[in-house]
């Protein structure tokens, strides 16, 4: 149907739209200080989203190929979640089958944020104001309890040291490492495409700024993932490629000041983490990897269904040696929690050979798209959702539940944005450096 033609929407189908861009909006907040309502603002964006599909008879985004890919996996997922013991599937009973079923939510947000809550180019800017905001909130209350020793709300250190920014308990690298990059990236773009020395500079200390303060939160992971995104940053932006170089060499001298400047992040980044490699294998993170395989080994085809870790790591039948051998039961069901901490294990035990085969191409499909353009066009917002996502997924790593919150939520939210900057590019691009080429850009190309 022609545009001349088209039926203007009515109210209920701009209401709808208006409410899911609203939860949308309200994500990053929550995310940060009510996780739980963030789950019910995730299922009502959701809604909107399939009333507006319904109402507009609109199926397009059905169509989209990481949609099907995603949709196979999770099918899969329910499948083997249901509660059929003859089939030794479902061990988590009726209650793994609910949780399975769930799962589609997140898929749908970033569904919904793709195809309709994020096209809205100014929607986006919103989303990436709000960005910002989230990033200032955690460093500031980091800061501020690394010199007071409380943050703004008043609330100490973590247990082993952490800096716990605006939260009760050792939170804020997760969180952070996730916003640095989209906040972080278009505006140092833009001060380095600005002539001045003085907006130059500017460009360096405020990278500088993000990354020292993943150093002095304290906490690994999300310290080696954020500088895993600035090496991706490097490689598809060689106009950033010394600011990049420049900020690591300054995180390093950070570091090895810390033992005098920050002794609680020396003993975790350092200490503490060579001591966790050097012997990984006897680790809980070790022996929880080698539990996951051993479930996985012995169910190839279904996996134990959705939280088939949290019933399966302290079955007795699962005990096997560690990696090395070096004990026995391979730590027994001391070590046991509710996922094996590593999106791929997860995966295989949930699912299977089958189900890990369907989840890595899933995320082969979301990076395909992400990276879509961006070697010859790396507009910077697209090149940090994308570096993003790539740390998000990268399979050496000690992570959450695929789905647990706020994690899950963040990590969604970000995918959604990312794969809506590639669809529907900007007439204003945030930054748009595109690297020095004979080639010519690569024109957008519809799904």
């Amino acid at each position: 149907m022609s545009e001349s033609l088209r039926v203007p929407p009515s109210t209920t189908v701009i209401g709808l739209k208006t409410v899911g861009i609203g939860c949308i909006m309200l994500l990053p907040l929550l995310l940060l200080h009510a996780r739980g309502v963030g789950e019910a603002v995730i299922a009502i964006a959701d809604l909107c989203f399939l009333g507006w599909c319904a109402l507009e008879a609109d199926w397009r985004w059905l169509r989209t190929p990481w949609v099907w890919v995603a949709g196979a996996w999770w099918l899969w997922l329910v499948v083997c979640s249901l509660p059929l013991p003859w089939f030794h599937l479902g061990e988590g009973s009726l209650h793994s089958t609910v949780q399975a079923l769930a799962v589609v939510r997140f898929l749908l947000l970033a569904a919904a944020a793709e195809h309709l809550f994020l096209r809205p180019e100014p929607v986006r800017t919103w989303l990436f104001v709000l960005s910002v905001l989230a990033v200032l909130w955690i460093a500031l209350n980091s800061l501020i309890q690394m010199i007071t020793g409380r943050n703004i709300i008043g609330w100490p250190r973590g247990p082993d040291g952490e800096l716990t920014g605006p939260f009760g308990t050792p939170r804020a690298g997760p969180a952070l490492s996730r916003l640095l990059l989209p906040a972080l990236l278009p505006p140092v773009a833009e001060l380095l495409d600005t002539r001045g020395l003085i907006q130059k500079v500017a460009a360096y200390v405020l990278l500088f700024i993000g990354f020292a303060t993943m150093i002095l939160i304290g906490q690994r992971m999300p310290l080696v993932l954020t500088l895993f995104g600035l090496v991706i940053v490097a490689l598809l932006m060689r106009q950033l490629r010394p600011v990049v170089l420049a900020v690591a060499l300054a995180g390093a001298v950070l570091l090895a000041a810390s033992p005098v400047v920050a002794p609680q992040a020396y003993h975790r980044l350092v200490q503490s983490f060579s001591s966790q490699l050097e012997h990984f294998s006897t680790s809980s993170y070790g022996m929880m990897y080698a539990r996951a395989w051993e479930i996985g080994r012995q169910n190839p085809i279904s996996g134990l269904g959705y939280d088939g870790f949290g019933t399966g790591c302290a079955q007795p039948r699962y005990f096997r040696p560690t990696f090395d051998g070096s004990i026995p039961d391979g730590g027994g069901a001391a070590f046991c929690w509710h996922h094996p901490h590593n999106y791929y294990f997860e995966a295989l035990v949930d699912g299977g050979f089958v189900g890990l085969g369907l989840f890595c191409a899933m995320v082969l499909a979301w990076m395909i798209t992400l990276g879509r353009g961006l070697w010859r066009n790396p507009v910077p917002i697209r090149v940090a959702l994308f570096a993003t996502a790539a740390f998000e997924f990268w399979p050496i790593q000690s992570s959450t539940s695929l789905v647990s919150m706020p994690i899950g939520g963040w990590l969604f939210l970000m995918l959604g944005w990312g794969l809506a900057e590639a669809r529907w590019p900007r007439q204003h691009p945030m930054v748009d450096m595109v690297d020095p080429s004979p080639d010519p850009p690569m024109p957008a190309r519809p799904w």
